[in-house]
């Protein structure tokens, strides 16, 4: 590791209390979930239909039963654990340094390890309910259900509250983040190769100070950013 970047972010962040973290994919890999672009990631693994299919509002609709089967199988690690840069931003955040972490995953890792702070882009795969009566089952419910899960109450169709392909962000969600990213001073963006739209273009609404891109492969923003270090996210946070 680059140990003048490592001083340099250090610097950064001692300098600012209204840092804003936006993350992708690459902040859960280090716990063991794979994301979806790289050489082992879902896009490039066999099914009957392309992952990104499967993932669509419109398939859920069509075939609920072989996008569950696929859901369950590919999408949820309900033993994943918080890894050190989830660890490290939590810990920014009780400092009052980190003001929001705004996320592209639906794993919920950033909550398990303590940032209160969460903006969730896509959902997250511990809410879910019933397209019915809207009743919430959480994460265990789903994994323990047969098939399609079904809501006790009324028997009504219990779906994710993660973002399908075909799905629209959620306003509240998407104006939140926009307003942290505006008002900040210092962004860190981490483990997003910055390709998923809408989300990603939020970090346009950067006004601030510094811009901190920490990822593995290039990204759209590393033209724009003060310091770029290509490494893991989890390795870079952990060593501060």
């Amino acid at each position: 590791m680059d140990t003048e970047k490592l001083n340099e972010l250090r610097q950064i962040i001692e300098d600012s209390d209204n840092i804003v973290f936006f993350g992708g994919a690459g902040v859960s890999t280090e716990s063991g979930i794979p994301d979806f672009r790289s050489v082992d990631g879902l896009y490039n693994q066999k099914y009957k239909y392309p992952p990104e299919t499967i993932i669509s509002h419109s398939f859920y609709r069509r075939n609920p039963e072989e996008f569950y089967r696929f859901y369950k199988d590919k999408m949820i690690f309900a033993d994943a654990k918080p890894n050190k840069a989830h660890i490290k931003l939590a810990e920014l955040e009780k400092q009052g340094k980190l003001k929001a972490v705004i996320t592209q995953n639906i794993d919920g890792l950033h909550q398990m390890a303590g940032s209160r702070n969460v903006i969730e882009l896509h959902g997250s795969v511990h809410r879910n309910y019933c397209e019915k009566c809207h009743a919430f089952y959480d994460l265990d419910y789903i994994v323990n259900s047969d098939g399609v899960p079904k809501c006790e109450k009324c028997g009504g169709t219990v779906k994710p509250d993660v973002v399908l392909y075909e799905e629209a962000l959620d306003e509240e969600n998407m104006s939140r983040a926009l307003q942290y990213i505006s008002e900040a001073d210092t962004m860190i963006i981490g483990g997003t190769s910055l390709v998923v739209y809408p989300a990603a273009g939020l970090i346009r609404y950067f006004r601030g100070r510094k811009l901190v891109v920490i990822n593995m492969s290039p990204t759209q923003s590393d033209s724009n950013a003060d310091l770029l270090i290509a490494d893991k996210i989890g390795d870079v946070l952990g060593s501060l």
